[in-house]
């Protein structure tokens, strides 16, 4: 449980930023508070990098107001801060341990304690045997989990990943993710922006989803999932199946013996057994499927489509 403080570590209200007229961000209002792990989500173009940009103060929005640690994003924040940008930006001649200690000595730092920390770092998430190697010898997992260390290396209160997770296999994918809960788990503050909904499911506290630079929704992983259609499988081969089962689903699909389920808002899979046992169906198969966080979104996105 993620405990609350009077004072978030980012306070966005009512935030726009348009560019050549057209809305990039629309409106935008959340709160980050000290300690959570916050999955920043939405497709390419719904806004989640401008809306970034604007909570550090690299770009000021057209309307609205930001808080970082109480104060307006800029200057006064660094050292407190730590961002991993989109566009990687590591210089590719330099060496691991140089371009890590770089940033953390623009962070406040000073050269001799930052190249300590780089070596410190880079043995720490075992990769102390490319500390001397080149960035652009290093393969694109690699680099990019170097340049991770290096927005952490100054040990920031408050860190902003955009798209961390962006062109990684799945190996590398799973060590970012580690990396990501090892510095929660010493009690920092992230934020990270996605387009891949399963990376949130497995390290967030709470979800904000932008779509078309708007927000739709701000709270809870578990009540975010509440949003996803239920489904379940059911295999059967009782003739009376389909009447029993129709009036609990909205969506209802036979494959011989095998019914695919996606139940009714208002009925959950314990009324589908309830009712199963009641109509004496003889199960061979009852699979409820646990509920995604994109089916969720595409939910939430339908929803606002139509309001």
């Amino acid at each position: 449980m993620v405990e609350k403080f009077s004072t978030p570590i980012l306070d966005v209200k009512n935030i726009s930023k348009s560019f050549a007229g057209k809305f990039a961000v629309r409106d935008v209002s959340f709160q980050v508070d000290k300690g959570e792990i916050v999955g920043f989500l939405g497709p390419n173009g719904a806004g989640k990098t401008t809306t970034l940009r604007m909570s550090l103060g690299l770009i000021a929005p057209d309307s609205g107001n930001i808080k970082l640690f109480g104060g307006s994003p800029g200057p006064n924040a660094f050292g407190r801060v730590g961002f991993l940008p989109e566009e990687r930006g590591l210089y590719r001649k330099i060496l691991a341990r140089d371009g890590i200690a770089h940033i953390a000595c623009l962070n406040g730092m000073k050269r001799k304690d930052a190249l300590i920390r780089a070596d410190e770092m880079l043995n720490r998430y075992g990769l102390g045997d490319v500390a001397r190697k080149k960035i652009k010898t290093l393969s694109k997992g690699m680099a990019q989990k170097v340049q991770l260390i290096a927005a952490i290396a100054h040990d920031p209160e408050f860190l902003i990943l955009d798209e961390p997770f962006s062109g990684l296999d799945p190996v590398n994918q799973k060590l970012l993710e580690d990396m990501v809960r090892e510095i929660a788990e010493r009690g920092r503050t992230i934020i990270f922006s996605t387009h891949v909904m399963e990376h949130a499911e497995r390290l967030c506290d709470k979800i904000i989803l932008l779509s078309n630079g708007q927000k739709i929704f701000d709270g809870g992983l578990k009540q975010a999932l509440s949003h996803a259609p239920r489904r379940l499988e059911i295999e059967t081969p009782s003739a009376n199946a389909e009447t029993i089962l129709k009036p609990l689903t909205q969506e209802l699909v036979r494959s011989g013996a095998t019914y695919n389920i996606v139940l009714k808002p208002d009925k959950e899979a314990r009324h589908v057994l309830a009712d199963s046992l009641k109509g004496k169906l003889e199960l061979v198969r009852f699979e409820p499927e646990s509920p995604s966080l994109h089916e969720a979104f595409v939910t939430l996105v339908h929803q606002e489509e139509k309001s």
